[in-house]
């Protein structure tokens, strides 16, 4: 791919021949993007996301540059169909270039230039617009979208599957090598930190997409731990260890898991159904048998002298 001739003034960034989508969950108004690629890092070139905003994805030559313009665009009421013809009639290397948007009311428009390294294409539907280029078959595109069509369940997991089918179809010619999801809220809190619900990245693996569905469960491992401690704070036990038992059953190997849950019992008065829970936490990793103690001294974990001895076995 080095070698290519093209223009420097056309080249303004990282080449990514890739596949991806842009979609919006009906539902819930949620907007997100996935995205893999036989290339390093494809996450911080190619899909851009803001809540209550929408997203764009800008892929073969990128223009780094479509990202927050396209977002600008949006913002300011923009139709994706006119953002995206705007940014393309402006841009010397559009005939090399791959863009796709969506906005807030799921409407979608996607480009792709004529020079555009095949099999590329695109389809942009209501809620959500996929497209390719450097694929090994032409049927990559088509089957993402109808994969998307037709799954159901939360927007992370319908873009999953989209992403599958396309892995199903034969991918990128090249194979694989990294992968990107992110999810937004329908709405924009300010808070950039609470608005991205999801943001996972793969930037060099053999299996990009199987790591990223793995650490997609890892993710939802951790928000039913956080469930779980603000039902525990609220004194809702049975929720709190409703959250708890499913972010263990999401992620079994993860002894901190445990470790917090037992914190979270005991804190809460329930010391005796704590311990053996403590005491699975340092049989996976005794380290946490030097840490408790400093969490006790910094007030993250409560408990008596008494406790501390029988927990410690001193």
């Amino acid at each position: 791919m080095a070698f290519m001739l093209v223009p420097d003034d056309v080249v303004k960034g990282p080449f990514a021949h890739t596949y991806s989508i842009v979609a919006r969950d009906e539902r819930t108004g949620e907007i997100g993007a996935g995205v893999q690629s036989h290339w390093f890092s494809v996450g911080t070139v190619v899909p851009w996301a803001l809540a209550g905003v929408g997203a764009v994805v800008t892929q073969s030559f990128t223009n780094p540059a479509f990202g927050p313009e396209g977002l600008r665009l949006l913002s300011e009421g923009t139709a994706p169909m006119k953002a995206v013809e705007e940014m393309v009639s402006k841009d010397e290397g559009r005939d090399l270039r791959q863009l796709a948007m969506i906005d807030p009311k799921g409407r979608a428009f996607a480009y792709t230039g004529k020079k555009c390294v095949a099999e590329a294409g695109h389809i942009s539907g209501k809620n959500f617009s996929v497209q390719a280029n450097m694929m090994l078959n032409d049927t990559v595109w088509p089957a993402m979208a109808e994969a998307f069509e037709t799954s159901d369940g939360p927007l992370a997991d319908r873009i999953l599957a989209a992403m599958q089918a396309a892995e199903a179809e034969g991918g990128d010619a090249r194979g694989r090598q990294s992968a990107a999801l992110v999810i937004v809220r329908a709405r924009g809190t300010g808070e950039v930190w609470n608005d991205r619900l999801i943001d996972l990245r793969v930037d060099d693996h053999r299996d990009p997409l199987k790591e990223l569905v793995r650490l997609l469960k890892v993710h939802r491992a951790y928000e039913s731990m956080d469930a779980g401690d603000a039902a525990l704070e609220k004194g809702d036990m049975s929720s709190a260890l409703k959250h708890y038992s499913n972010a263990e059953k999401l992620f079994p190997s993860n002894e901190e898991m445990v470790l917090w849950h037992a914190v979270g019992l005991a804190n809460n008065g329930r010391f005796e159904e704590a311990v053996p829970l403590f005491m699975k936490a340092f049989r996976k990793n005794p380290n946490w048998k030097v840490m408790v103690p400093r969490l006790v001294a910094n007030g993250t974990l409560r408990m008596s002298e008494e406790q501390s001895r029988k927990l410690m076995g001193k």
